[in-house]
């Protein structure tokens, strides 16, 4: 398992995924709202709830996912525990019915958001939880789904940016994981990098739980 550690003098509450984000916020913000909600999720669309619903987006970054999903009438809670990046997506979206959060995978508390949901999002998140972190955080979106919800996780492969902490994380290996929870694989996919970034790649996947009635 590839890792980019951790640069030595670097604050330890920020290690883990959030590592590198606060520091280039306002980059990231422009590069983020450079695509919208359709382009990056193009091949998942017909997976999305129709019917309105509750959506949780976990690492929703400047709210842009959160945003659309709140437009197309869903009770959206966008969870992102960098600051920077949560004032920039308030800036962005502020008219949008949008739940701000500070939480995290693995454990996700959501203490002021109780309840579960028909859809969670984990765009770009999940390749920043180590193993250990995984199984919990694949446990605790089990947990968080309606039956019958839905789980979509985006997947970067490649080149690692300088101060970010990734693994090298496979779909099967996200697919296999989430089986042990029950959930279900219902889409797997790849597409190349929206900004055109050589060697970086992304796997798309939707796992979805099982719903009430249906046989194993």
């Amino acid at each position: 398992m590839n890792e980019h550690l951790v640069p030595a003098g670097q604050d330890v509450r920020r290690v883990g995924g959030t590592v590198g984000y606060a520091e280039t916020a306002d980059a990231l913000a422009v590069q983020y709202e450079d695509v919208t909600f359709e382009e990056v999720h193009r091949d998942v669309l017909r997976w999305v709830p129709v019917e309105a619903g509750r959506v949780l987006d976990v690492g929703a970054g400047t709210g842009r996912d959160a945003a659309a999903l709140a437009a197309r009438g869903h009770e959206v809670v966008a969870v992102e525990p960098t600051a920077e990046l949560r004032v920039h997506g308030q800036r962005i979206h502020g008219g949008s019915a949008v739940e701000w959060v500070d939480d995290a995978l693995p454990a996700l508390s959501l203490d002021r958001h109780p309840g579960r949901f028909d859809a969670v999002f984990a765009t770009a998140v999940w390749m920043h939880l180590d193993a250990g972190e995984r199984r919990r955080a694949m446990g605790r979106i089990a947990e968080l789904l309606v039956p019958g919800g839905r789980f979509f996780v985006n997947l970067r492969h490649g080149p690692v940016p300088h101060g970010r902490r990734m693994f090298d994380v496979s779909a099967a290996e996200t697919a296999e994981l989430g089986g042990t929870h029950g959930l279900r694989t219902v889409h797997r996919g790849e597409r190349p990098d929206l900004h055109g970034r050589v060697g970086v790649r992304w796997s798309s996947l939707v796992l979805q739980a099982e719903e009430l009635g249906r046989r194993a």
